[in-house]
């Protein structure tokens, strides 16, 4: 007579632990990473158009340290008093050019400023 011995093997079903906490770790990352800032619009003219400016000059440069309106320095702050002296409304096109160094944010500053302000034709020379 022999003996048999049998192995009773149990069914292992596989953990998924590990599996929903590299979804959860992945589902933070992405939330993290993600912005929930609002985007913003800005109208541009880029000076391709028929339109023709009149009046007395309106030119920004846009320098990384600096603002000038027709070649004078203005400051941030004041750049709105100063366009006033030179047009006769906040709908005159205002011509703006950033000059070498100054980036792309120092520009979208400028234009939420002035479009903050009341000015809305603005051109951008490049």
């Amino acid at each position: 007579m022999s003996l048999q011995l049998t192995e009773v093997r149990r069914v292992r079903r596989p953990n998924l632990m590990p599996m929903i906490d590299v979804v959860f770790l992945l589902l933070i990352f992405f939330m993290l990473a993600s912005s929930f800032e609002r985007d913003v619009a800005i109208q541009v003219n880029t000076g391709g158009g028929n339109s023709t400016l009149s009046g007395p000059p309106r030119l920004i440069d846009i320098a990384p340290d600096n603002l000038r309106l027709n070649g004078h320095v203005v400051s941030f702050e004041n750049m709105a008093t100063a366009l006033d002296e030179v047009v006769s409304n906040r709908t005159d096109a205002i011509v703006l050019r950033p000059r070498d160094g100054a980036d792309l944010q120092r520009l979208v500053d400028v234009m939420s400023a002035l479009g903050e302000q009341g000015f809305s034709a603005l051109v951008l020379l490049e």
